[in-house]
């Protein structure tokens, strides 16, 4: 147990020390991110209530969105240079390498984005506690976002044409975590207790942590076949 354990560390070092060499590919999601949040409101008139109304959606469309700019290059690299043939051949079962994979991932492109969306709540005019709920929605949802991002990279990893492929399989998984987390944020922001959609994104983490890693791995042996 503790040689996969082992072996899964050393998978998310690996991409650790993989993306410190290509910081654009990491930092493009968090500019991405700001982009979308700080140009959203030159398009309404300045102090429209509405702006506070449409932040939760803002904020988790722009996080949406951030999580796809690297999903079609989550495994194609590994293709390509025989890294995903090594996954493949290694002692410890694939889907605990995935996991690890997915983890770092989510470590270099979301977590950030959780550190500056209570500034980007702020800027929109969101108050204390929701920005709370916001944070707290982001932390329990973006996991989902990388997770069923990289279960259909796995997916399209052998398509001469994922970009096209990836975001028609991608956005309807997706979709459910915006829901609860725009929601739980609105919740908060009208006096209501926002615990059940928050309860909601926990679910579909210990589901997508669980049982994508598998898919995504099963997905992937397909592809090398």
């Amino acid at each position: 147990m503790s040689g996969f354990l082992g072996a899964g560390a050393a998978v998310f070092r690996r991409e650790l020390r993989v993306a410190l060499r290509r910081p654009a590919e990491w930092l493009q999601p968090l500019v991405f991110y700001g982009l979308i949040a700080l140009l959203f409101p030159l398009g309404v008139a300045p102090g429209d209530p509405a702006l506070v109304i449409f932040a939760p959606a803002i904020i988790w469309v722009g996080a949406l969105l951030s999580a796809l700019l690297g999903v079609e290059r989550l495994f194609r690299s590994d293709l390509d240079d025989g890294t995903l043939e090594q996954l493949l051949l290694a002692d410890a079962p694939l889907g605990l390498l995935v996991g690890a994979k997915l983890a770092a991932h989510w470590l270099l492109t979301a977590a950030p984005l959780i550190v500056i969306a209570p500034v980007l709540g702020y800027g929109l005019g969101l108050a204390a506690g929701p920005i709370e709920v916001l944070t707290l929605s982001l932390l329990l949802g973006t996991p989902t976002l990388i997770f069923t991002g990289g279960f259909a990279a796995a997916l399209t990893v052998g398509a001469p044409r994922a970009g096209i492929l990836l975001p028609i399989l991608v956005l309807p998984m997706m979709t459910p975590a915006v829901i609860f987390g725009g929601g739980a944020v609105r919740a908060a922001s009208a006096g209501l207790p926002p615990d059940a959609p928050l309860y909601f994104l926990a679910a579909l983490l210990a589901l997508s942590v669980t049982l994508l890693p598998l898919a995504a791995s099963g997905a992937l042996r397909n592809a090398m076949e």
